[in-house]
């Protein structure tokens, strides 16, 4: 279960000191990181992913630094579901890899704020 303390700060992990990869937008909170933990991406914790235009845009720019920290982090590529469309597979992507970003980073960001109170 996510520490409750990530579910009371909106400041910016960058403001934390925790580097965020240029795939995910810069302003994402202790707050959202619970909420992408907890739910994922498809349940509205990060629509950026989710989000057909965004994500096929982020990927466009950024695709293979997704899959290569997928690939980093798994050790192989995950599959998408059969039959999904370009879009959904750019939600799927991204998607992922924002999630594993999330559960990455989850101790270093309870340490900063841990530090800060």
């Amino acid at each position: 279960m996510t520490d409750s303390l990530l579910w009371e700060s909106d400041t910016p992990v960058t403001d934390l000191g925790i580097e965020v990869p240029e795939w995910i937008e810069g302003d994402v909170s202790p707050c959202d990181v619970a909420a992408i933990i907890q739910g994922g991406c498809m349940s509205g914790a990060y629509m950026p992913a989710v989000t057909h235009y965004d994500a096929g845009q982020t990927m466009a720019k950024h695709g293979d630094d997704v899959l290569g920290y997928i690939e980093s982090d798994l050790g192989e590529i995950p599959t998408p579901p059969e039959g999904e469309s370009w879009a959904g597979r750019a939600c799927f992507f991204l998607s992922y890899a924002v999630e594993l970003w999330a559960l990455a980073i989850e101790p270093e960001v309870e340490e900063a704020l841990r530090g800060d109170e």
